[in-house]
């Protein structure tokens, strides 16, 4: 995430260049990511959930028997979580070693579930059109695409007619803050509103570790909510929930965050001044 990262400059960013230098930074992670996203407890526990899609039941409503999509699925866990939950999953990643985690994950669990590699933009291409009763996409997604109508598009070409779009996203105005000044107050210095994309050097990941990442570089993108709301509406969504939240599922900012007692964190102090996440619901007409 762009969040707790040294940004190296704000240049446009070729768009063949994002790609392999964000590929090359999500397979850097996997190794790290399969220490710290509990697996052994996936793998032991069979009703096991991950913080994001437990928490997330209430809204997702029942998914029995419907075909789910969840794009930029990572290793997996969500997905498989999704899966639990009795929906029939399909997981794309950009990440050839994300993917093969997946997989060994879905394996040892005993869980069916289809995995793809490609990019996004892509998905229609590698899985075919309106195949799924839901997309879903989940936190730290959006700030990976450099064209939120194109993406928009996508996912309407995925659903199926009635078919559902949920994302649950950390908030634009969250990609445009720096950490907290000395004094304990916010600076949004990064763009709000989409950009040719801003250039971050990354050396941790958002789990404990030691070491540095082999490939720190990442390429981020930001998407203000009118833009991701007229990109929706324009690929012939209709938006039929939206709310903002004051926590997240990571600690984006250490010294000024603390456990929400949800399996998140929020702001110590203040917590009502700045939006950093969302959830949002959206059908196919």
């Amino acid at each position: 995430m762009p969040v707790n990262a040294d940004s190296d400059n704000a240049e446009p960013v070729d768009p063949a260049d994002y790609l392999a230098i964000n590929r090359a930074n999500w397979d850097s992670r996997v190794a790290i990511h399969e220490q710290g996203y509990d697996l052994d407890r996936f793998r032991s526990e069979p009703s096991f959930l991950s913080s994001v899609v437990g928490n997330d039941v209430p809204l997702l409503g029942n998914l029995a028997d419907l075909d789910v999509v969840h794009l930029q699925c990572h290793i997996g866990t969500d997905t498989l979580s999704l899966a639990r939950l009795g929906a029939r999953l399909t997981g794309l990643d950009l990440s050839p070693r994300s993917i093969e985690s997946a997989r060994r994950l879905a394996v040892d669990c005993g869980v069916s579930i289809e995995y793809v590699e490609s990019d996004v933009y892509g998905a229609v291409d590698a899985l075919g059109a309106e195949r799924f009763d839901l997309v879903y996409t989940g936190v730290g997604a959006l700030c990976w695409l450099p064209d939120i109508r194109r993406w928009a598009q996508v996912v309407a070409d995925l659903l199926r007619p009635g078919g559902q779009l949920f994302i649950r996203e950390g908030h634009p105005v969250l990609w445009a803050l720096c950490d907290p000044r000395p004094d304990g107050l916010f600076v949004m210095e990064f763009p709000y509103f989409e950009s040719d994309g801003t250039v971050f050097t990354e050396t941790t990941t958002y789990v404990e570790h030691d070491g540095d990442l082999a490939a720190p570089t990442i390429v981020a993108f930001n998407h203000g909510i009118a833009e991701i709301f007229n990109a929706l509406w324009s690929a012939g969504l209709t938006i039929t929930m939206f709310e903002e939240h004051r926590s997240l599922y990571w600690n984006a900012f250490p010294a000024a965050m603390e456990d929400d007692g949800h399996g998140g964190f929020r702001l110590r102090e203040r917590g009502e001044v700045l939006p950093l996440s969302y959830t949002l619901r959206a059908m196919k007409n």
